[in-house]
């Protein structure tokens, strides 16, 4: 069993790798292992240098911090709410963020800002969420639910409102981050320190995760406060997904398949699980971006279309080998 677990660990640790460095040989610019070597050790030529370090490395690293981001948020509100169909953007976190990005494109505002206004807004719109569904007291994950469900539809209308006003110069623009596009991502380390410090934060709490999977009931007779561990995956699982909006806009199916996969090779074990939802989610993304920018180059396809392609046999395939072990 040992054995199985560190290989599993040790084989999504090579993948991600082996996503980074097709990222970064893939292009209108093919550039082989050797070059690659040489540009790593300080040699290569300036139109690789930059082609490798100011182009595709960023956009890698980018990709992978939403990838894994998401991935974790699939995870924790898919125990949150019980619900195997629980991805990050159930909850409307998504959709505050898109309006605000979408406002900001409107106006003509710069990268900083929309970037800026799309966490603003997933903030805003995770307090409001939280707010109106506790709001004659205690809160339930049902009730969690269904306020974010029908927040995220407010958004939505918001959202093709602004789409209807918006001057045909700027409409390709936001379709384009409603639908996920790393075009812009270049500066990856804020994604990397949410990524990196959120999993930290969220591998004490593998345990109770573990218990409360199986019911608030037998959690809370074994000594769990489930009140603070509910506040605590609602808080952690949203920053997740304003941070990975922020980078990217919205990107589908990772946060949804990601965890499912997981759960079925390794088991509902959160000591694991969340970690290798972070490698798994992070290379996951790494390809589809790859694939997005190579598979119509020049042209750029958005990355969330990339996803949706690739998520939907993979959950289909997912959907099968559960019903064959029940």
């Amino acid at each position: 069993m040992i054995t199985h677990r560190f290989g599993l660990s040790l084989s999504l640790i090579l993948i991600s790798l082996t996503a980074v460095f097709l990222s970064l040989s893939l292009g209108s610019v093919a550039i082989d292992s050797d070059s690659l070597f040489n540009l790593l050790t300080g040699a290569g030529t300036p139109l690789e240098h930059t082609i490798v370090f100011d182009l595709r490395l960023p956009r890698a690293l980018s990709a992978f911090a939403v990838g894994g981001l998401l991935a974790l948020a699939g995870a924790l509100l898919q125990v949150l709410l019980r619900n195997p169909l629980a991805d990050p953007y159930v909850l409307g976190v998504s959709g505050g963020a898109s309006v605000a990005a979408l406002t900001a494109l409107l106006l003509g505002w710069g990268t900083v800002w929309v970037s800026t206004g799309a966490f603003l807004g997933a903030l805003f719109s995770m307090a409001l969420v939280f707010g109106l569904s506790r709001s004659r007291g205690s809160w339930t994950p049902t009730r969690l639910l269904l306020t974010g469900v029908i927040v995220a539809a407010g958004w939505g209308a918001l959202i093709s409102l602004l789409l209807s006003l918006s001057p045909d110069t700027h409409v390709r623009g936001m379709l384009f981050w409603l639908m996920g596009d790393m075009s812009y991502a270049r500066h990856p380390l804020l994604g990397h320190v949410v990524l990196w410090v959120g999993l930290i934060l969220c591998l004490p709490m593998a345990r109770s995760l573990n218990l409360l999977i199986c019911g608030k009931l037998t959690a809370a007779s074994l000594g769990i406060q489930v009140g603070q561990l509910r506040l605590a995956i609602y808080v952690l699982s949203s920053v997740f997904t304003a941070a990975a909006v922020t980078l990217a806009g919205g990107v589908g199916f990772v946060g949804l398949i990601i965890p499912h996969m997981l759960r079925l090779i390794s088991g509902n074990d959160h000591r694991r699980l969340l970690p290798h939802c972070v490698l798994l989610g992070g290379s996951f993304l790494v390809v589809a971006d790859t694939l997005a920018r190579t598979m119509m180059a020049p042209q750029q396809l958005p990355v969330g279309v990339v996803t949706a392609l690739m998520g939907v046999p993979i959950f289909l395939w997912l959907l099968g080998q559960g019903q064959q072990r029940q």
